[in-house]
């Protein structure tokens, strides 16, 4: 997908100059409400602007000049809709996704930011061994789960760069919306493919990727039963296949999977996830310990050691807790650590730290 294809050649003027105020503010998302004046997201904080709040007229207008033809038909027919679009700020052609929605019969948006270039590790605090090992994996299911704004798409961003930057791999990715734009890289051939636009889900997509010699797979987001089935089949066969979930822990992750099947198949789907599973990243993005500092990841990983393949194949997932605790050597983490080494380099509060660890006294190691 080029830089153009999804650009809004005429972006109302009120809404370039709020997105102008978000990236000022390093904010990651503006909201435009009828009723409330336009807010900020401002690292996990909402933050409203000193303006009247929005009237129901000119929000209207100013998000249906906002969308594509493309976009606009089909939130007359859904009521919600996602897209992305490039837009001139100080200078600069910035891209980001829109959520345009129906709420009492008027529009609504939220306008997420998305960095100017893809972000590196250590901007995110994501570490890179860790994405090194997941990266050049040969083959198999990684899993990054979270939250809705945990970072999970920066993550499978910056893990698609890196395979992508290192040469050799055929990459297709399948996402709703595309949000960031991957730079052409010697040897190595990546097509980028909008759910909606090019394809018309993702499992569509995954059916025919798997026709066009993918070494690689990024699945924007697994939704339905279909698309974790075609998932699972293309990590078995040989291809690395890269997703997100909405889910707490890593634990959560694999009942949700295991959940999209009927209860009578749940037994051979565990089975198969146990084969093609190779890792599992749940990521929290906690409030620094100053006021207006940057959001701290926190990190759980689970990597499908001999006995996690058996607690998932047998249905024992209350065991994964103790072996995120006891088997670190393995490169198992569990939140605990991870929010235990933030709070002791100070990087947040105790009493953010006391509200994201199951056992307290980890905190006084």
């Amino acid at each position: 997908m080029s830089a153009e294809s999804n650009q809004v050649p005429l972006c109302p003027e009120f809404v370039r100059e709020r997105l102008g105020r978000a990236i000022d503010a390093d904010a990651s998302d503006v909201h435009l409400i009828v009723g409330y004046p336009p807010v900020l997201r401002v690292h996990g904080d909402l933050v409203e602007l000193a303006e009247p709040v929005l009237a129901a007229e000119a929000v209207n207008a100013m998000l249906t000049a906002l969308c594509p033809a493309d976009a606009l038909e089909r939130l007359r027919v859904q009521k919600n809709i996602d897209f992305s679009f490039h837009v001139e700020v100080g200078g600069a052609l910035r891209r980001f996704r829109a959520n345009v929605f129906y709420a009492g019969r008027n529009l609504g948006a939220c306008l997420r930011v998305i960095p100017a270039g893809i972000p590196d590790f250590e901007w995110a605090g994501f570490p890179r061994p860790l994405a090194e090992r997941l990266a050049f994996l040969r083959d198999g299911l990684v899993v990054v789960t979270g939250v809705t704004g945990s970072g999970k798409t920066t993550t499978l961003a910056m893990l698609i760069n890196l395979i992508n930057q290192a040469g050799g791999h055929r990459i297709i990715t399948i996402e709703d919306p595309v949000e960031y734009l991957f730079p052409k890289a010697a040897n190595s051939v990546l097509t980028q493919r909008e759910v909606g636009v090019d394809v018309e889900s993702f499992a569509d997509g995954l059916k025919s990727g798997l026709r066009q010699d993918p070494d690689v797979i990024l699945v924007g987001e697994i939704r339905d039963r279909e698309t974790a089935q075609m998932a699972l089949s293309a990590a078995e066969t040989g291809h690395l296949v890269l997703t997100t979930l909405h889910t707490r822990d890593v634990k959560g992750a694999i009942s949700r999977l295991a959940d999209f099947f009927p209860q009578d198949v749940q037994g051979e789907i565990r089975s198969q996830l146990a084969l093609s599973l190779r890792s599992i990243v749940s990521q929290r993005l906690l409030p620094g310990a100053g006021k207006g500092e940057r959001r701290h990841l926190a990190l759980e990983v689970l990597w499908t050691t001999n006995p996690i393949v058996s607690a998932i194949r047998n249905g024992k997932l209350e065991s994964i807790d103790n072996y995120l605790l006891t088997h670190r050597e393995d490169g198992l983490v569990s939140f605990d650590e991870s929010v235990r080494q933030l709070f002791r380099a100070k990087k947040i509060t105790r009493a953010i730290a006391e509200q994201n660890v199951r056992e307290l006294s980890v905190l006084n190691r």
